[in-house]
């Protein structure tokens, strides 16, 4: 490894930089070092650079960003046993505490000392986690995943979003013959889209307010039917436009307050919702119409056990048979590519909205 790791930095609001920050050292004998080779900017990214926050998560103090990344597998532990130097893995960019009953009860994606990348950390003090945008990034041997031959490194990059629509997906235990409906066709919500055909539902609409999106779910192969909720005529413009079909399935990838609404009233009586969007704060919410039809709303928060794994399975089916043969067109997500060097002005840019999914490489 080089002497120097150089990283990109949110000093605070609007300020990113270039920085060089420690090289990570192997201090654990399952600790694993990963040269980092392609990094998504995710919204929760954007989020962080124009308002210092997400919910309870304030940035106070500089932190390297980055989490949706790919690498080489640059050094390791003497206990590793899963990967050796020079494979290429997935990065799962949150370690829970071993100690904590959520870890201990299955549910490790809720432990509340989880060390998260770029996630600001509250302890006094201490530094905020590292993110994945830089040269060098450890991890333990168990929160990396082999990319298979057939899998590139930029669709390693994009295990991280759909390992989110993995853990959605069985939260809302979709099975054969499921109707679904998404909210959001940003790349959570295509990615999302993707996994619930792969589990089993039938068919599958995808709501947005941008055409251009709604296009591109059609164009990769994740929408039987899209609807434009900002012109389509509400719910029953959105059933109609499903050919008479009403859901029973719900995943709710955009946080706004109409499309939750609208999410309640288009539910078959019985219906599951999983709301993994983040709203600006509160919302109001059709409750009497929630407790009548007997809906169930589950809430999403990153992923567990299995889900990164899952993921990566996916891409490896789904490319199985070369990139002509594949039944849905992932690296169309990737709309946009910026070299190291250029990675403000990649932040600039996806901070527009100009962009579905913008892949960084790592440095040079």
């Amino acid at each position: 490894m080089t002497a120097k790791n150089i990283s990109l930095v949110l000093n605070k609001i609007n300020d990113i930089s270039f920085q060089d920050w420690e090289v990570p050292q192997i201090t654990d004998p399952h600790d694993v070092i990963v040269e980092v080779k392609k990094t998504g900017i995710c919204g929760s990214d954007i989020h962080y650079y124009t308002h210092g926050k997400i919910g309870n998560f304030v940035l106070t103090k500089p932190m390297v960003l980055g989490h949706e990344s790919s690498g080489v597998v640059s050094s390791i532990g003497d206990a590793v046993t899963s990967v050796k130097v020079g494979d290429r893995v997935a990065i799962e960019p949150g370690v829970p505490s071993r100690l904590s009953d959520e870890y201990k009860g299955g549910k490790y994606n809720l432990c509340p000392h989880m060390v998260f990348a770029a996630t600001p950390n509250s302890v006094e003090g201490e530094p905020n986690p590292p993110g994945t945008l830089g040269k060098y990034f450890k991890s333990p041997e168990d929160f990396l995943v082999k990319l298979p031959d057939h899998v590139s490194l930029e669709l390693g990059a994009l295990v991280e979003p759909l390992t989110v629509g993995v853990h959605a997906a069985k939260l809302a235990s979709i099975r054969f013959r499921d109707i679904v409906v998404v909210f959001g066709a940003g790349p959570v919500g295509l990615l999302a889209a993707s996994v619930a055909k792969l589990f089993g539902a039938s068919e599958i609409l995808i709501v947005d307010i941008a055409d251009d999106k709604l296009q591109l779910a059609k164009k990769i192969g994740v929408a039987d039917f899209i609807f434009n909720s900002k012109t389509g005529g509400g719910a029953s413009g959105l059933i109609k436009a499903f050919d008479g079909k009403v859901p029973t399935v719900v995943l709710e990838c955009t946080g706004a307050p109409p499309c939750i609404k609208l999410a309640v009233e288009i539910l078959k009586a019985g219906g599951r919702m999983v709301q993994i969007g983040n709203a600006g704060g509160d919302v109001q919410f059709p409750i009497t119409e929630f407790a009548t039809k007997e809906l169930t709303l589950f809430g999403s928060f990153r992923y567990g056990f299995e889900d990164y794994k899952t993921a990566v399975a996916i891409l490896d089916e789904n490319y199985k048979n070369g990139k002509e043969h594949a039944p849905v067109d992932y690296e169309s997500l990737i709309t946009h590519r910026y070299k190291f060097k250029d990675a403000v002005a990649a932040y600039d840019f996806v901070k527009t909205g100009g962009a579905v999914k913008c892949i960084i490489d790592g440095p040079e």
